[in-house]
């Protein structure tokens, strides 16, 4: 369910939806401090936000109110929706479409590849705008943290060697920071690479969510070792990138500042 605007909705629609995300939200510790976590759907995006019970709501709506904006916009300029390319956007369009439109640019691919991870970190940052210490938004896979907790975040990419319980422990010297995975091998997106998966580490996850679209894109090459290492000499050139991790069949490439490894036990963390 989307709605038009914060302001201009029913109330007793805003509430329903409310109470039925609230009721399913777990109390969980993190730092020692009692944080809401709570997953709910939204069409077809699959939502996870964790962050202290005063800003849980913010960030709800924040999803909401973004989303129904995209929407919005993507009907009178439906261009937008199927690029494969930055395209011109209006001068005053709405925060989502302007974060997406700069992620765009800087990662030479379609404003759609870091839709999820625009709207992740809007709903962080609104979150802290209500008093939150620290939030974890995850949207679709892509991953936006801020504050000051420190968060695990599990890797699980079906069918590699990743997939077994490995993630990262994020802390506060990391944050702002996005991370967000793409794979040609697997999942909806369109890529013209061959990697199985591309893990990027960026200050925010609208950056993180296009560029891995775009390193995954460059993961190309005769044999997978060749493949690995084109991605990771993309991955170079690009300053706003902090970390990559690609994999390819049971080849892996690392290049940069990555979190520290970790092992996750199964069912507790978000995964990408």
């Amino acid at each position: 369910m989307l709605i038009n605007s914060l302001s201009g909705v029913e109330e007793d629609v805003n509430e329903g939806f409310m109470e039925s995300i609230l009721s399913k939200v777990r109390r969980v510790k993190v730092d020692e401090r009692t944080l809401y976590e709570g997953s709910f759907r939204i069409k077809e995006s699959k939502i996870t936000i964790k962050t202290d019970p005063e800003a849980f709501t913010a960030a709800v709506l924040s999803i909401l109110e973004h989303r129904n904006q995209l929407e919005a916009y993507v009907k009178n300029e439906p261009a937008f929706l199927t690029a494969l390319e930055p395209v011109n956007v209006w001068r005053e369009a709405p925060k989502v479409i302007m974060r997406m439109d700069e992620a765009s640019r800087i990662a030479g691919v379609g404003p759609m590849a870091s839709v999820a991870g625009a709207i992740a970190d809007l709903a962080v940052e609104a979150a802290i705008d209500a008093g939150a210490r620290g939030v974890l938004v995850e949207n679709g896979g892509e991953v936006s943290i801020d504050g000051a907790y420190t968060f695990h975040v599990a890797l699980n990419v079906r069918g590699t060697i990743l997939s077994d319980n490995i993630g990262f422990k994020v802390t506060p010297k990391d944050y702002p920071i996005g991370i967000a995975t793409s794979s040609a091998t697997s999942g909806h997106a369109i890529s013209f690479g061959v990697a199985d998966a591309v893990t990027v580490f960026s200050k925010n996850a609208a950056y993180a969510d296009a560029l891995a679209t775009c390193i995954c894109n460059a993961v190309v090459g005769e044999s997978p070792e060749q493949a690995v290492e084109a991605g990771l000499s993309t991955a170079k050139g690009i300053r706003e990138i902090r970390g990559v991790i690609i994999v390819v069949g049971d080849k892996v490439g690392i290049v940069g500042r990555v979190p520290e490894f970790v092992y996750i036990e199964p069912g507790k963390t978000p995964k990408l």
